[in-house]
């Protein structure tokens, strides 16, 4: 059991790590009557005190109560969606009205009454001054940054991995989609999977204002999920909320907390279908295999870029319009050439048909005409079609990290404009930071301009990412070579020889 050291509401949720009614740190406590214990956890504001105020019983409002409590108040119904303010202005009127009917008329009462207005007078005019120089500033103070780690799999199975690792992606995917909001990449949260990390050094790590971690649970049909968004400024709780569901409902329920998510942080939509509301499949059997396929894609090896593949391809089976699960086909295919895991000739034609086959069933899915610019450029050497696909996916999706990568490297680098490609792989990697790929491509670009001491730097971190990545390993020996260092390129290959 767990206690808040500010209300003293007692949790008997272990997994929860902040107060759900002030976002204070919560202590291991022994059990005592506080009246909470029963209460569900996933409640915002559930003592009488706090439905009645805003705040937990007994305490007065302070600055951070009432900044936490302006951001995740709960609009209610009755009486307790009656205008109140952080004086307790309307547990005063039910305790004034209470007092009348006790005492009798007269001359006492009267004056009573009028020192007890001039009070409600005194206390609206303080709550307003201290609510327009503590509320309004908070509420100023946007979300412009946010980290979706790796869920944590309760569920005491391996084979779930896809589950909490794929919830995951799929809200950093549709949360990238929403104007003006940094969201960090799989590949940089993907570090953290599985590690005890305290959130504030996360986000000061990330650069991001808020964090949300979340855990999952399966038992057969039955599906819960947790999560928790804290704002690392503060550290304090903008929102939580736990979803029992079924696992039919996971597709609906992902979409459901990445919408809840942008109306927390008062984020507006893209005002279309894209991003957060938009349905990419109404097969929930579907999308489990689509977010198997994700979870071995991120992977890379061989083996596991052909289960990606067989998964996205099962998907397809089930819903032949899962234009995203074509367009991630083309996507796997595209990238095996470069390993090598497969032939150019036998790679990029299946890439190119799985791209079509997107664009056909949905014309503005941004990673459709990026993969298709892929295949075009790459291996097609059809430049005019190539720059009208990539300039037509930034313009569907202008936070897509690879549609701006790939931008720079297979055109503009192709074209002889290798200052614009650079600037183009910056936009993508100042999005994807710790795609080893993207890293180790741009090492390569600036070594083959002449900046080799910078291009060895950034190969070497790219390695450190990862020491078996076999494109980084690649990429670092040919840096050997352009820098005229031919004994210690044969050295390193040597020494990285699988």
């Amino acid at each position: 059991m767990k206690r808040c050291p500010e209300c003293r509401r007692d949790y008997y949720d272990d997994t929860l790590l902040y107060c759900l009614d002030d976002g204070n740190a919560l202590l291991e406590g022994p059990a005592s009557g506080s009246g909470t214990g029963d209460e569900p956890a996933t409640a915002i504001l559930s003592e009488p005190g706090a439905i009645a105020t805003g705040f937990p019983a007994g305490e007065s409002p302070t600055r951070v109560q009432i900044n936490t409590t302006d951001q995740t108040a709960i609009l209610r119904t009755g009486a307790e969606a009656e205008p109140r303010n952080p004086s307790g202005e309307l547990a005063e009127r039910q305790s004034l009205s209470a007092h009348r009917a006790a005492k009798p008329p007269g001359k006492v009462g009267s004056r009573q009454r009028r020192l007890a207005v001039i009070a409600g007078v005194v206390l609206v005019l303080v709550a307003g001054f201290f609510g327009y120089r503590y509320i309004k500033p908070a509420a100023s103070e946007q979300i412009n940054s946010i980290a979706v780690l790796p869920f944590e799999n309760r569920s005491g199975n391996s084979d779930t991995d896809y589950l909490s690792d794929g919830l995951a992606d799929s809200l950093i995917y549709r949360l990238s989609q929403l104007p003006n909001l940094k969201v960090s990449p799989t590949s940089s949260v993907m570090r953290y999977r599985g590690k005890d990390t305290d959130i504030a050094q996360i986000a000061k790590e990330l650069e991001v204002d808020a964090v949300m971690s979340g855990r999952l649970t399966q038992r057969g049909d039955d599906l819960s999920i947790s999560v928790q968004l804290i704002d690392s400024r503060t550290k304090k709780l903008i929102w939580a909320e736990q979803y029992d569901r079924k696992m039919a409902d996971l597709l609906a329920t992902q979409r459901e907390i990445a919408t809840t998510i942008t109306q927390k942080l008062q984020l507006k939509l893209a005002g279309d279908e894209r991003g957060i509301t938009k349905k990419y499949t109404d097969s929930n059997e579907a999308y489990q295999l689509y977010l198997k396929g994700r979870y071995h894609f991120a992977r890379r090896t061989k083996d596991e870029v052909i289960k990606a593949i067989q998964s996205y391809e099962q998907a397809i089976e089930i819903d032949p319009n899962f234009a995203l699960a074509y367009a991630r086909i083309a996507e796997a295919y595209n990238q095996m050439p470069a390993y090598p895991y497969s032939p150019p000739q036998e790679a990029f034609p299946k890439a190119k048909a799985a791209a079509k086959r997107a664009l056909e069933i949905d014309p503005n899915l941004s990673e459709a005409h990026t993969a298709l610019a892929n295949t075009l450029a790459a291996y097609d050497w059809n430049w005019a079609e190539a720059e009208r696909e990539f300039k037509r996916a930034i313009e569907l999706d202008p936070n897509s990290a690879t549609a701006h990568f790939r931008y720079g490297q297979l055109y503009l680098g192709s074209s002889g404009r290798v200052p614009e490609a650079i600037a183009e792989m910056d936009r993508g990697l100042d999005s994807e930071p710790l795609d080893i790929n993207m890293v180790a491509t741009k090492a390569w670009w600036m070594a083959a301009i002449g900046q080799g001491d910078k291009a060895f730097a950034l190969a070497r971190n790219g390695l450190d990412l990862d020491p078996n990545h076999p494109v980084a390993r690649n990429v670092l020996a040919q840096i050997y070579i352009f820098r005229g260092q031919s004994a210690e390129a044969l050295a390193f290959i040597e020494q990285n020889r699988q």
